[in-house]
């Protein structure tokens, strides 16, 4: 539709990136968009699953089903947040992402099935095994997903999270998800807020924003800290 670019600062293992993604599979009807893997949960900030830490996510994420009327399943809840062999980390999945980006152009379909199967599924979407399967069942290619996602792994990986923090410093982002509109070399700082739980009329408000003059906005919209889910201003 135009040279516009819709950049998405996102975390796998963020809940309000969870609660947005009906709003980014909106957006890319309507314009490209552009992934930027935050690392929230990698290296120190990994976390194995515990008492404490279902206590703590628990009610973010039933305000985050209230909030955006995203589902959560019981296997989630009853079932991973007391896996206490599971771990919480973003590299994995985040170069999952990357590696089927880099294949297939298809990234962000990628990351709303690693959302679900995390979310609703209850699974363990830091192991490698989990992430080819849930690759495949989207019908990427087995081979060319593992090469891909072997070769991202690691440096690459970590490289990209580093460039994505960058990205969420020049957008004036504070957390996950962060969106901003890329526009006649301009960047808008989009407040996605209004717009939760209303994908359909996201789309016709971003056909709108994306035909008319770029202008600097403050966001509002809750989100997921760069530590974690615990921004004053988010719930999950």
């Amino acid at each position: 539709m135009s040279a516009a670019t819709l950049h998405y600062i996102y975390d796998p293992l963020c809940g309000w990136c969870y609660g947005a993604e009906p709003l980014l599979h909106a957006a890319q009807v309507v314009l490209p968009v552009q992934l930027h893997g935050g690392g929230m949960m990698t290296g120190a900030n990994r976390q194995s699953v515990s008492p404490q830490l279902r206590d703590y996510v628990m009610p973010h994420d039933r305000r985050i089903a209230e909030y955006t009327g995203q589902p959560f399943g019981e296997a989630y809840f009853e079932g991973l947040l007391r896996d206490t062999g599971a771990v919480f980390d973003s590299a994995p999945p985040i170069s999952a992402v990357l590696a089927a980006e880099k294949i297939a152009g298809r990234g962000l379909e990628l990351l709303a099935r690693l959302q679900t199967a995390h979310y609703v599924e209850g699974r363990r979407i830091a192991d490698n095994d989990v992430l080819l399967n849930l690759a495949e069942s989207i019908g990427l290619d087995p081979q060319a997903f593992k090469a891909a996602f072997d070769e991202v792994l690691g440096a690459e990986t970590l490289a990209h999270i580093k460039n994505s923090r960058h990205w969420l410093a020049k957008i004036g982002g504070q957390g996950f998800p962060t969106l901003a509109l890329e526009q006649g070399g301009q960047l808008q700082l989009l407040d996605i807020s209004p717009w939760l739980g209303r994908p359909e009329a996201f789309t016709v408000w971003l056909r709108q924003t994306v035909a008319i003059s770029i202008q600097t906005t403050q966001s509002s919209a809750p989100i997921c800290g760069l530590q974690g889910c615990d921004d004053p201003r988010s719930a999950g």
